[in-house]
């Protein structure tokens, strides 16, 4: 698969996303609509649905960026990081984005924005310190590798979606277990009821699903098209390593970013052991560890 393949099916990707989003508001308003016999609900999540689809795709980044205390910097403020953001936005033919900085001890990084033209890459304090020069330029160059094949647009617009997802859900379930002592007087039936608090439930497991989905297989292509661009993979292995030995969790990170950042945000000390870590497995953001060094090592550029 080419990187002009998958900036395409990305594209596809994040339009089917707004679409999924937009259908499972509408239903979850519409079956509490039916359960309340108001149309109001239903005209509130249209509404809804279609306003975060529209705020998402223009302010998402910006809200990524507030959620994980990132600031700007310029050239004077890290010379050796920025030159090596300027080199290999060269090399790769993308448009130089601009850098922010976290403070935080954790070593990690993520790429956000809506295209080139606003495209961020945030790296930790942390990062800075623990990472050599390699090892720095392999994480840039999987950065840049989201930003040339568009995962950017689609990962940032996730945090949204999904988090609004999960809100709205929530906000039925209280509805319907504190607000809705007089359902018994309500003309919809139990079973109708009952159908609404599952659609809730299901609704933000759902949309999680799609956001582990998504930003699993990005990371390997990323971690490839990165390898490619530094002409050594194994300066990507080895600060994979490193940034995933880190005991503690970023202090701003949230499940609602997690799969944004290069690595998981939680920290060696969130990973499980045993046949725990065989299911957990299934519900992580991003591949083991391991299989991406492997992956990687076993590179031929």
């Amino acid at each position: 698969m080419s990187i002009y393949t998958q900036q395409d099916k990305n594209i596809r990707r994040t339009w089917l996303l707004m679409s999924l989003f937009l259908v499972v508001v509408i239903a979850v308003g519409w079956v509490f609509s039916q359960i309340y016999e108001s149309p109001i609900i239903l005209y509130f999540a249209v509404a809804f649905s279609l306003g975060m689809n529209f705020f998402s795709y223009w302010y998402s980044d910006k809200i990524v960026l507030k959620m994980s205390g990132a600031f700007p910097i310029e050239k004077k403020d890290s010379a050796e990081l920025y030159r090596i953001v300027e080199n290999l936005s060269i090399t790769a033919g993308v448009k130089m984005p601009k850098i922010y900085i976290i403070n935080d001890p954790a070593p990690n990084a993520f790429a956000t924005g809506r295209n080139q033209e606003r495209a961020v890459i945030a790296v930790t304090s942390g990062l800075l310190r623990a990472l050599n020069k390699t090892e720095l330029e392999g994480v840039i160059a999987h950065e840049l590798s989201h930003i040339g094949n568009r995962d950017i647009l689609i990962s940032t617009v996730v945090v949204v979606l999904v988090g609004f997802i999960a809100m709205l859900s929530d906000f039925f379930l209280r509805f319907s277990f504190f607000g809705g002592r007089d359902r018994d007087n309500n003309k919809g039936n139990a079973l109708f009821f009952i159908f609404g608090i599952v659609v809730a439930l299901l609704a933000p497991v759902a949309a999680a699903l799609i956001q582990m989905a998504i930003s699993r297989k990005r990371e390997f292509l990323a971690d490839a098209s990165g390898a490619m661009l530094t002409r050594y993979p194994d300066g990507l292995a080895s600060a994979l390593e490193k940034i995933s030995q880190y005991p503690f969790a970023i202090k701003k990170a949230s499940s609602a970013t997690a799969h944004l950042y290069i690595s998981n945000p939680f920290g060696a000390h969130s990973a499980s052991s045993g046949q725990a870590k065989k299911i957990s497995k299934l519900f992580m953001t991003h591949p083991p560890i391991e299989e991406r060094v492997v992956a990687l090592r076993e590179m031929k550029v």
